[in-house]
């Protein structure tokens, strides 16, 4: 091997390079009174470099700087060394997750998947399975927890009963998540924490037919104060394993939807070491939801851009699939409820007035499509205190404020959200996954006309994401779902439109990505620093097998990632 012997300056120390490396290391020396300043890049390079970019869209080599940004992005003459040495693969800007939830995912991970269950039997085996591997647990003091039951794949709503007909578990306490999270469903060991007589609660739901068991949405706090709740050293190993599954699909970033103030401060105080290896835009959710906390949290941007906490979460509705989420006229399948207001009209605008005022950018969990009016409402009156002289959309684009989930918008509202610029943060899989029945609750007109927009809100400058653990994190799947309108799990559509559901509303593939990676940076305040592959940008970028342009669409619902660097480190390969 060939070395390169570097004089000495100052002290006696001697640097060897290979030449190999001297190829991948641009630097320089600078000399100033006996004091070696050595600064160098290392250089990558790929079959082709995807930087969406609009100067140049497509290179084959960058250059990242110690300071984990990119310091120089090229395209290597063909026939050099730099092109030839030329790893295998095709890189592009790692993608980001615009609506997550970081430690319930790494939650779920560690606790009972209901995700796909069919039957009670079947809950019962995996809860059964999850019980036999874990000893000790459904104890008083660790509850047995679990997400992902459907009361339409099991057929009916299910109570504490149905838990306690298996003898193994009737004396633990059990609490499973619906598959949205806006429900939960309990064992009789919890139900007896809880007074015999519990009163309707505003803004929730007690299901009391054909039994006692589940609590959805306000209703769910009263068994949430009873939970005992994991210590930081459980929560940090949460955090790990959630980290190192969104590396595995190519997740560089991801906004998280609701942390609140003692997350935060362990957040703080992990960013940036070995095992934090994505970045976290974290909205602030105090802990009574919709309330103002500022005492509790101060706005904060770490140097290395691995934690960002600027924004609040706050919840105007619940979910469609539990008849939650709040909507104008009545449900079309339960013509006796409309849903549920998680806070009524005016204390919205106040919570979103004080957070503005505070300098947080305000997210509101709205889904259906009263929800989303009085979200916008809401955003609108801040605006108007915020920037009396100013065009709304002017001092949107300072703000930008957005409305989670953005599920069902009324026409008029919709016509808002253009002219003001409000930022629809969507999730591409949602519609795929309640095509199956959202025609049910809303109707056919209602459907067409406000349901699960996309590409007619494309100028609003939308955030692409999961809502995992609801969804799985998988972008590709959510970019298959943007672009066919078809569920990534089945390939398929509705019975009625088997080969995709309203596809007027379908991205192209371009304006899919676009929306995993610019998205989240203009809806996060990254802007030119995530999301793209260029000269001052964070380090982050993935490695394919094949450029995502190349693919045959169907490949898109099982795409393995081949590596992903965050801040020019490797932080998942595929083959190791």
């Amino acid at each position: 091997m060939d070395w390169l012997r570097l004089p000495t300056f100052g002290r006696d120390t001697v640097w060897l390079y290979s030449s190999a490396v001297i190829v991948a290391l641009a630097g320089f020396i600078k000399i100033r009174q006996g004091v070696v300043d050595y600064t160098y890049t290392e250089t990558h390079c790929y079959q082709s470099v995807r930087t969406n970019s609009l100067v140049e869209p497509y290179v084959n080599c960058f250059s990242v700087s110690p300071t984990g940004k990119f310091s120089k992005v090229f395209q290597a003459e063909e026939g050099t060394e730099l092109a030839q040495n030329a790893s295998p693969g095709f890189a592009m800007p790692g993608l980001w997750d615009g609506h997550g939830h970081l430690l319930q995912y790494g939650e779920f991970l560690n606790s009972v998947d209901l995700f796909g269950s069919t039957s009670m039997d079947d809950v019962r085996s995996r809860v059964r399975g999850y019980v036999d591997q874990k000893p000790g647990v459904g104890s008083k003091e660790e509850w047995v927890r679990g997400v992902g039951w459907d009361q339409m794949a099991l057929g009916k709503m299910p109570t504490a009963d149905d838990l306690t007909a298996d003898e193994e578990l009737n004396d633990l306490y059990i609490m499973l998540d619906r598959v949205d999270v806006h429900c939960i469903w309990v064992s009789q060991a919890v139900l007896n924490l809880l007074p015999e007589s519990i009163p309707d609660i505003p803004g929730g739901e007690i299901i009391r037919e054909p039994g006692m068991g589940v609590f959805c949405d306000n209703a769910m706090d009263m068994v949430m104060a009873l939970w005992p709740k994991p210590d930081d050293e459980k929560k940090q190993k949460f955090l790990k394993s959630a980290m190192g599954k969104l590396n595995e699909v190519g997740l560089v970033g991801m906004h998280d939807a609701g942390v609140t103030p003692g997350n935060l401060k362990l957040y703080k105080s992990l960013a940036g070491n070995d095992d934090w290896t994505v970045r976290v835009y974290a909205m602030v959710e105090c802990y009574e939801r919709n309330t103002f906390c500022p005492d509790e949290v101060d706005r904060y941007t770490s140097p290395d851009g691995f934690l960002s906490i600027q924004s609040v979460k706050l919840f105007a509705d619940g979910a469609l699939g539990s008849w939650g989420s709040a909507l104008i006229d009545p449900y079309t399948d339960r013509p006796d409820t409309s849903g549920s207001l998680l806070v009524n009209a005016s204390e919205l605008v106040y919570d979103t007035i004080a957070w503005a005022n505070e300098g947080f950018q305000v997210n509101i969990h709205a889904i259906g499509d009263l929800a989303n009016r009085y979200a916008m409402d809401a955003i609108i009156a801040s605006l108007r205190l915020l920037c009396p002289n100013e065009p709304l959309s002017v001092c949107q684009s300072y703000h930008r404020f957005r409305i989670e989930h953005s599920q069902i918008i009324h026409p008029d509202d919709q016509a808002r959200m253009h002219a003001v610029g409000i930022i629809p943060s969507i999730q591409p899989t949602h519609a795929t996954s309640d095509m199956a029945y959202a025609e049910k609750r809303l109707g056919a007109e209602r459907t067409a006309k406000e349901a699960y927009r996309m590409r007619s809100v494309l100028d609003a400058k939308p955030v692409l994401g999961s809502d995992f653990p609801v969804e799985p994190p998988n972008p590709f799947q959510g970019i298959y779902a943007a672009i066919t309108r078809r569920s990534p799990h089945t390939g398929k559509g509705t019975d009625d439109a088997p080969d995709g559901w309203h596809t007027e509303e379908a991205l192209d593939l371009d304006q899919a990505i676009r929306g995993f990676t610019e998205g989240p940076a203009y809806g996060g305040f990254t802007k030119g620093k995530t999301g793209v592959i260029k000269p001052g940008a964070y380090a982050d970028w993935i490695v394919l097998d094949a450029p995502l342009e190349s693919l045959d669409v169907e490949d898109l619902r099982s795409l393995k990632v081949k590596e992903t660097w965050v801040g020019g480190k490797k932080v998942y390969s595929r083959d190791e």
